[in-house]
């Protein structure tokens, strides 16, 4: 394990990052590419941002003395950028996939609360796919860890494995609950601004189709973040402890509206988020109650 890039109070400045995001790789990657160990750290950041009560309304929380398990995520997203930007990240930036995300509440944690964020790449692997690999973040809270998230992301190359024949999608599944969700045109932007989040495809029409988009699309942790705004709404509702978990699937083109369905056992919940006619879906995932 390489030396980590440690910050005290506050994160890097996510200027001069942008602009290394853009700078091309001096190497093509390829199946002997090797992701380093880098590691930062950011130490003592308090949770109560400016950026914190319009994060709030962009994803529709309700303000109090709790956060919601979402936020550590934007507060460690300066640390992820300084990771996938540094010169020896061997993969670009714009491009990455964002497959899968779990998130682990171990407490609820109190707004104006400090924490030590520390943000790791692991885990890489080839798939048919491509290269995947694991952006692992943890809060600690004088001393103890209260939260921590895995990220997994994929860079996409024709790989020995590519011939293999793709399975059918599974049968979406039916269930009793169900929310309207509306993302209008200028979500993107919206959250962009309290998440640092600034990829061109979720910015603008006219940027996402130079990625080969038709139009803008929605953060997936912006619908994660709206998906349990919702939930946390609900009567049923335990909060607490939990791992909120889920896979991404087709984008959410804006403006656009989206169905989340959900059912509830006991042991936790299922959820997803579905296109307005219910036929495909943008994301699914689950909650355990731990």
């Amino acid at each position: 394990m390489s030396e980590p890039f440690i910050y005290h109070s506050a994160p890097p400045s996510l200027l001069p990052l942008f602009g290394r995001a853009l700078l091309p790789k001096q190497q093509k990657a390829g199946e002997n590419t090797r992701i380093p160990d880098l590691q930062a750290e950011l130490v003592g950041m308090s949770t109560n941002t400016k950026a914190l009560p319009q994060y709030l309304q962009v994803c529709g929380f309700e303000a109090g003395s709790k956060l919601p398990a979402t936020w550590p995520h934007i507060l460690a997203f300066p640390l992820h950028l300084k990771l996938l930007t540094d010169k020896r990240f061997p993969l670009p930036l714009l491009g990455l996939v964002h497959l899968r995300n779990s998130i682990t509440q171990h407490r609820a944690i109190g707004s104006g609360e400090n924490l030590d964020i520390r943000a790791t790449l692991a885990n890489q692997q080839m798939t048919n796919r491509g290269i995947e690999f694991d952006l692992i973040t943890e809060a600690r809270s004088a001393g103890k860890r209260v939260w921590e998230e895995t990220s997994t992301n994929l860079f996409r190359m024709a790989t020995q494995k590519a011939g293999t024949p793709k399975s059918a999608p599974p049968e979406l599944e039916s269930f009793p609950f169900t929310e309207l969700i509306t993302a209008p045109e200028d979500i993107g932007r919206r959250y962009a601004k309290v998440s640092g989040d600034r990829n061109p495809i979720h910015m603008h029409a006219l940027s996402a189709k130079a990625f080969g988009f038709p139009r803008a699309i929605a953060h997936g942790m912006w619908s994660k973040a709206r998906i349990l705004a919702l939930l946390e709404q609900q009567s049923h509702w335990q909060g607490g402890a939990f791992t909120m978990s889920c896979q991404f699937k087709k984008p959410l083109l804006l403006p656009g509206k989206a169905q989340l369905n959900w059912q509830e056992n006991e042991n936790g919940w299922d959820y997803q988020l579905l296109n307005a006619s219910g036929s495909a879906p943008h994301l699914n995932g689950r909650i355990d109650w731990l």
